[in-house]
């Protein structure tokens, strides 16, 4: 609802990238349309990288993969923490027809050896740092693997990133023309589920995919094209960092920050004042936690008490307006003049002054912490959705956050409630199925292309989503009531800054 805390966002020109048919062509218009701004940088080394220069390695490195034999469809395997070299190899890939994707830098040599006999990578692309786990992998005789490119110290059975760029391109290469010829179905990446309840389910996303994902945010977001800021920091084997920043970055033409690790985010927001940020649920409860704490802290009695007066000035603006109510002219005149003098800083302090944007999803998150961000000027637009739906399939528009619900569905994205209240998505953002796993594919998508979910969800009379919990995880007591442990789980969470994670457990239980 619209108000004091939530604002429209400003008019602008679409970006040209958006009407690219695949996301090698978005990459290329975004490349050609701002070859000087900096795209790819890092702090702790100083590394800055163009535009212009992406787009001249891009061509380089993947001549370099043509000499090792990748070509359209195959599958190119890395991993990598989040640095410049990943945008520049997986965009290198993805410009052949190839099918790059990552695996998480925690997993095990059991683990690392099942996703490379599922997706039958004949190249690795591996740090250093974690090449003991995929050599105790491939010298198991597991996978397919038969070339290896090493960053920061290539083995004797290795080649370095620099021998790979400066690689003789096959025969007849033609680097503009092999882009040219992917198509919006053509498989962008695999996006390999957490295997809670299995083996790791490849979800197959296309270029199409990709595309219509990035058209739905923009429609609502209205994100400004060139001139903006991202941090790269969650693993890029996930869609949200993958799709938002790494696919998001070629559409919107931002200057992307690569973090290394997550403990550093706070310190790379800092210095990269995003225009655009977002993080799971409990790295916003870590920073309210450290922002109450720093307040608490501040030996200036006068001081803190002005600062908790604004917040709670903040918290009656953000109620009233989320009530639906009217704001009194007097409150809201304090609020500005509270925001100028105490939350601007604040925000300035964090990084965050120029960001116009933040998301939050994945996970629950408490209502207060959503409250607690909107006093502070940081209105946080929760998202839902799932790598089977290319990440977002619903989000709450910034001028008309509604807090605990997900928002209502992306424009081209159809939703609906099964009879028992599953979630049902259909629309162009809907994986082309799982890899090598064509019954778990029927069982997910109908003959329709409606996706069940596995959430159970309601809908408010605004098209609004609400999700209640995971259909598998509903608790019935002896009494036959159907009770969420998400919601039980929340309320326990609320409870107290002490506590991180709760967990409800019903099963044989009276």
């Amino acid at each position: 609802m619209e108000g004091a805390l939530t604002t429209a966002p400003a008019p602008r020109a679409r970006p040209p990238a958006l009407d690219a048919r695949t996301m090698c062509e978005a990459f290329q218009i975004t490349a050609a349309e701002r070859p000087d701004d900096v795209a790819l940088r890092t702090i702790a080394d100083g590394i800055s990288i163009t535009w212009g220069e992406y787009s001249e390695r891009v061509g380089r490195l993947a001549g370099g993969l043509a000499a090792l034999g990748v070509g359209p469809g195959d599958t190119v395997g890395f991993m990598l923490t989040n640095r410049p070299e990943f945008h520049l190899l997986d965009t290198a890939a993805m410009h052949l027809g190839a099918t790059p994707f990552s695996i998480y830098n925690t997993s095990s040599p059991e683990q690392i050896a099942y996703l490379l006999g599922d997706a039958a990578n004949r190249v690795m692309i591996v740090e250093a740092a974690f090449m003991d786990r995929v050599a105790a992998v491939l010298e198991g005789g597991q996978g397919n693997v038969e070339h290896l490119v090493v960053l920061d110290g290539a083995t004797s059975d290795s080649i370095t990133l620099e021998e790979l760029e400066a690689a003789e391109p096959p025969a007849g290469f033609d680097f503009e023309a092999g882009w040219r010829a992917v198509a919006p179905g053509d498989i962008l990446t695999l996006i390999y589920t957490s295997g809670t309840t299995g083996p790791p389910k490849g979800v197959q996303l296309t270029h199409g995919n990709e595309m219509a994902q990035c058209r739905g945010l923009d429609d609502v977001n209205h994100w400004p094209s060139g001139g903006g800021s991202i941090v790269s920091f969650l693993p890029m084997a996930h869609i949200a960092d993958r799709g938002l920043t790494h696919y998001g970055q070629m559409a919107w033409g931002e200057t992307l920050t690569c973090c290394p690790e997550v403990t550093q985010v706070f310190a790379h927001v800092a210095d990269a004042r995003p225009t655009r940020w977002g993080a799971v649920p409990r790295v916003w409860e870590k920073l309210k936690a450290a922002l109450e704490a720093g307040i608490a802290a501040d030996p200036d009695e006068a001081r803190r008490a002005a600062v908790l007066a604004a917040i709670e000035l903040g918290l009656r603006v953000v109620r009233t307006e989320q009530a639906g109510e009217p704001i009194d002219a007097d409150l809201l005149e304090a609020y500005k003049q509270a925001d100028e003098h105490v939350f601007a800083p604040m925000r300035a302090k964090l990084g965050l002054d120029r960001c116009a944007s933040y998301v939050t999803g994945a996970a629950p998150a408490p209502l207060e912490v959503f409250e607690f961000f909107a006093a502070i000027g940081i209105p946080i637009c929760e998202v839902w959705g799932m790598s089977e739906l290319t990440s977002v399939a619903t989000i709450n528009p910034p001028e008309r956050i509604r807090y605990g619900t997900v928002g209502p569905a992306l424009p081209g994205v159809e939703i609906r409630l099964a009879d028992d209240g599953e979630v049902l998505v259909r629309g162009p953002t809907v994986m082309a199925g799982y890899r090598n796993q064509p019954e778990k594919t029927a069982e997910t998508i109908d003959a329709d292309g409606w996706l069940r979910t596995g959430d159970i969800g309601a809908l408010d009379e605004h098209g609004y989503l609400k999700i209640v919990d995971r259909k598998k995880e509903l608790i019935i007591n002896a009494a036959g009531k159907n009770m969420s442990p998400a919601n039980i789980e929340q309320q326990l969470k609320q409870g107290s800054a002490l506590i991180g994670q709760a967990i409800a457990i019903g099963d044989r239980r009276p």
